[in-house]
């Protein structure tokens, strides 16, 4: 498969490479990119054991001293003592300003390689190499690197462009159905604020286990596509000032069923409980207000195509216990918060609401919840043996 390059035009422009055996390249891409001596890995107990020696290999091969961090897999893990002892590594080994970070595995591991990097001797060059569905479509572009605090999710962070992204989409094979579908939450939230067309198509081939066996160039092209609707709002607010707060669609009542699920819930499928509870909370807006614009078949259409990519839509919290880690959003401004509203697929609007006023959408969200979906919900491919979900597994495994 011939990959596919994407020029993200921000302060710092560089390329995000989507294909497959990328992995083996990592050190021809990088290697224009830094006249440094060094590379330091970061990765973690999942990602590492898989990839981290194809691309210690490559980096190896393109004439680096190469160095690997792996902390322990998880969302627990995005600390201020992770950070610090990344940081604590790179110093041990000696990094100088020309050298470089590598991101090695999902968003957290991307989130805590990149603030490190933005903050080791004041910045130094760092490369995404995504390797979860979801770091591929949505943490990997944009330079958003952070740690959550006690207090709440991504609160402690910069803006540091990546020298490069490099998504070899043959990584999502060694995924679990699950993590996949969680990826799926960040795609499904691009096609609604800005792709009618990618969730008409999503409609027709949802994004799962059999896609990804049958036809891997179609997933390398979602990915792509879904890379361009984020490239586009980066490149005209890289500093989210305005137009990048549509990327939030969902994520204001997700992040607190994240936080009050202390992280044992993914972050893609809570992004589609709060995108499936915000649309619902609109449509009852408009019961009682004709003036707003709404496609009544949005609530619907929406959690339809959630539950086929295995995401569950209803939250198993109530109301009253999202409403402490609801105050903790970074988007919260006082007594006032951001809100990217719906209101049909392609059209959202970003609105400033009271924080009595969220609540009162996170209750009327949560209680258009249908009974049929109260039921124990189970992602489509869950059922998978493990002996078939092996099978999945094409060149990540064979590599390793």
């Amino acid at each position: 498969m011939a990959a596919i390059q994407i020029d993200v035009n921000v302060s710092t422009p560089y390329r995000v490479h989507i294909g497959t055996r990328l992995l083996e390249e990592v050190g021809q891409i990088v290697r224009p990119l830094t006249n440094g001596k060094k590379c330091a890995i970061v990765t973690d107990s999942n990602v590492g054991p898989l990839y981290a020696h194809i691309v210690r290999q490559s980096l190896e091969g393109a004439g680096f001293s190469v160095a690997t961090f792996t902390f322990e897999a998880g969302e627990e893990r995005k600390t201020l003592a992770t950070y610090g002892e990344i940081l604590e590594f790179l110093a041990v080994h000696e990094l100088d300003r020309g050298d470089a970070v590598i991101a090695l595995g999902g968003g957290v591991v991307g989130d805590m390689a990149g603030f490190a990097a933005a903050t080791y001797l004041r910045g130094i060059a760092y490369v995404q190499v995504p390797t979860s569905l979801l770091a591929m479509v949505d943490s990997s572009v944009g330079g958003k690197c952070a740690v959550d605090l006690s207090e709440g999710k991504n609160l402690a962070g910069a803006f540091w462009q990546p020298r490069a992204v490099i998504a070899d989409v043959g990584c999502l094979g060694t995924l679990t159905p699950e993590r996949l579908a969680d990826g799926c939450g960040e795609v499904i939230k691009h096609a609604v604020i800005a792709d009618p067309a990618l969730f008409a198509a999503l409609e027709e081939a949802p994004l799962t286990f059999d896609l990804l066996t049958s036809n891997l160039g179609l997933v390398a092209a979602i990915v792509a596509r879904n890379v361009e609707i984020k490239r586009d709002v980066v490149a005209a607010d890289e500093r989210e000032l305005g137009l990048r707060k549509m990327l939030n669609f969902g994520h204001s009542i997700g992040h607190a069923i994240e936080a009050h699920s202390d992280y044992t819930l993914g972050h893609g499928t809570c992004v589609a409980m709060g995108m499936v509870a915000l649309s619902r909370a609109q449509a009852a807006r408009v019961e009682a207000d004709r003036q707003i614009e709404f496609d009544p078949a949005l609530p619907e259409r929406i959690a339809s195509l959630c539950q086929a990519h295995g995401l569950a839509t209803t939250c198993p919290y109530p109301a009253d216990d999202l409403l402490d880690a609801a105050l903790h959003d970074k988007k919260r401004h006082g007594s006032t918060i951001d809100l990217v509203m719906p209101h049909g697929i392609g059209s959202c609007s970003i609105e400033t609401h009271s924080i009595t006023e969220f609540f009162e959408l996170i209750e009327l969200g949560l209680a258009g919840e249908s009974a049929s979906e109260r039921t124990t919900e189970v992602a489509p491919e869950s059922a998978r043996s493990a002996e078939q979900t092996a099978e999945t597994i094409h060149e990540g495994e064979a590599r390793a």
